[in-house]
């Protein structure tokens, strides 16, 4: 999962980096190098907000000219399509730790950006809401 970023020259130097898929997601850097370290950051801390508020991620545009890509771990884009198949089958912690046969304990840390998760689990809970999770070398 990869987001087109605009990095807008500040008029006090640096950059200004804003997402036009993630409109939450702005923040400034002082040179080339902290600002793609600082636009991913921005991009997953924005992300949080989807994720409190149970509404789904919007995937990615295609780059335009002048944009940059900023790459998700690949941790948080697994939990992004968990999160966003939850959304789209209107199913909740609840539910999905039933049809899991877990607690929603363990689906509330599935659905955590900042908690670690095994990648079998993801695609455990994927597997239980009738999708697979696949992934691709490129």
């Amino acid at each position: 999962m990869k987001y087109p970023a605009h990095f807008e020259p500040a008029e006090e130097g640096g950059f200004v980096i804003t997402f036009r898929d993630i409109p939450e997601a702005i923040t400034q850097a002082e040179d080339e190098a902290e600002a793609a370290a600082e636009a991913a950051s921005a991009l997953i801390s924005a992300m949080d907000f989807y994720f409190e508020d149970r509404r789904a991620v919007p995937p990615p545009s295609p780059a335009l000219q002048g944009e940059r890509l900023i790459s998700l771990p690949a941790s948080a884009a697994c939990k992004i399509l968990l999160l966003n198949e939850m959304v789209a089958q209107k199913v909740g912690p609840s539910e999905l730790a039933r049809r899991m046969g877990t607690s929603p304990q363990v689906v509330n840390r599935l659905v955590d950006l900042h908690h670690p998760t095994k990648i079998d689990t993801v695609e455990e809970a994927l597997e239980s809401l009738g999708k697979q999770l696949e992934l691709v070398a490129a």
